[in-house]
Formats: structure tokens, sequence, C-alpha cells
């Protein structure tokens, strides 16, 4: 009898343990250009947020029970947020939008914490505003002219590489585009600085991370540079949105 008795107490503790935790949004209003929510959570291992509104749902899939440090929104987020973005803020591991709000108001965030022990972890959610928008396609090349049958042979060289899997020449530079206007964006939220000097940015040619722009950067503070940075963007590459955009401090 206190053997079936334990192994019920046992088994209560682990289902209270990864039982989901629910938070609602504080709204602090303000800054009409642009919706904002940034949430702040504690994940052991894996977990995966729930936002729809001003609710938030955090669950745990493995690991100890993850838990809200903070959920803050400027305003109360729509069920079709226009020009959405998430962004990864802070966190050791690897935070990946699952699903965007567009598809029935909810946002999934997955998050793997690759170490033992617990991990803050901070995202934004965005929408709205004109810097959330995806740069303009560049416009359209001029038509063929006189002269012009040697150029006209290695545009179509180029589409032939681009049918291989190769970037075409203005895909890339919407990508590096959209990626270096959202890190600046993050530098000047994060860092507080308005002033960095991009030392390397190019589309990801590792296998599988054609949709990727990495790079580094450096902040200039007054005459001198101060610490440097790498990043990483992902970006959808049919419509050059950037879904997220991170960076971290090389020394750390």
């Amino acid at each position: 009898m206190h053997k079936i008795f334990g192994v019920a107490a046992a088994l209560a503790v682990a289902a209270y343990a990864q039982a989901p935790d629910t938070r609602r949004a504080v709204i602090t209003g303000g800054n009409e250009e642009h919706g904002k929510c940034t949430i702040e959570v504690v994940v052991d291992s894996v977990a995966e947020v729930e936002v729809r509104g001003d609710m938030a749902t955090i669950r745990t899939l493995s690991g100890q029970r993850s838990y809200f440090r903070r959920f803050q929104c400027n305003r109360l987020m729509p069920a079709n947020p226009p020009a959405f973005r998430f962004e990864g803020v802070d966190g050791r591991g690897r935070q990946t939008l699952v699903r965007d709000p567009g598809r029935g108001g909810v946002a999934v965030v997955h998050i793997e914490d690759p170490k033992s022990g617990s991990e803050g972890y901070t995202f934004d959610l965005i929408w709205g505003g004109h810097e959330a928008l995806p740069p303009p396609p560049p416009p359209p090349p001029p038509g063929p002219g006189p002269g012009d049958r040697d150029r006209g042979e290695r545009d179509r060289g180029d589409r032939d590489r681009g049918d291989r899997g190769d970037f075409p020449v203005d895909t890339a530079e919407r990508a590096v585009r959209g990626c270096r206007e959202a890190i600046r964006d993050r530098a000047a939220d994060q860092l507080n600085a308005r002033d960095i000097d991009f030392r390397r940015i190019n589309v990801d040619d590792a296998p599988g991370r054609r949709d990727w722009v990495i790079g580094v950067f450096e902040v200039r503070r007054g005459p001198e540079y101060g610490h440097r940075y790498r990043f990483s963007c992902s970006v959808n590459l049919d419509t050059g949105r950037v879904r997220s955009a991170d960076f971290q401090r090389e020394d750390r």
C-alpha cells in the first residue's frame, strides 16, 4: 500500500513539474508606429512558447519545468499582425519561430537549451511600422541595347547557375540589405549603439543554411572601436522579410 501511494505521489509531482505556465501581458502603451512584445522565460532543456493576443503559455517538452520571467507588450498582438517578425535577443541555445501568427493568430517559438542547468531566454515579437517592412524590391533591369549580346550571354549563364542552387544577385543583395537594417535596429535598441561598422556580411554558404545571412560588426565609441559582435539573420528569400536577427559578443 505504501508503495502504491509512493508511486502515485511521484507521478503527481512529475505532472506538476511539467504543467504549462500561463501569463497575461503587461500592456505599457506608447510607440504607436509598431507593436512589440518582449518575452523572457527560463528553460532547462526544450520548451515551446505560444502567444495569442495578450496571453502566453510555455510548455515544457523536456527537462525541468519552464516558466515566465516577463511578458510585456506596448499593445495587444492582433490576430493577423502586419509585417510580423521574430527576433531572438538573449540565451545560449537556439530560438526558432515555428508558427507565424498570420496562420490563426498564434505565434509559437521553439527553444532548445543544449547545456545542463536552466537558462534565461529573451525574444521579441514585432509587427507593423515602417521599420518592420521588408526592403523594396530592386528596380527592373534596363532592356537590352546594341552591344549587349555578350552581357546577355553572361546573364543566361547566371540564371543557369541559379537553377543549380546559387542565389540570383538581386536576391542575395536584398537578403543582406534586410539583415543589415535589422541588426542596426537591434544594436540601437539593445546596445544603445547608433554607430556600428559592418566588418563582414554575406549569405551563409553552409549546406542547409542558404536562407541565413551572417557576419561581424564592431561598435564605434567616439574615435575608438569597442566590442566586436558576430550576428546572423534568418531571411525569407521570396519576400526579403527578416524572420529573426541575433548577435553575440565575440569575447563571451
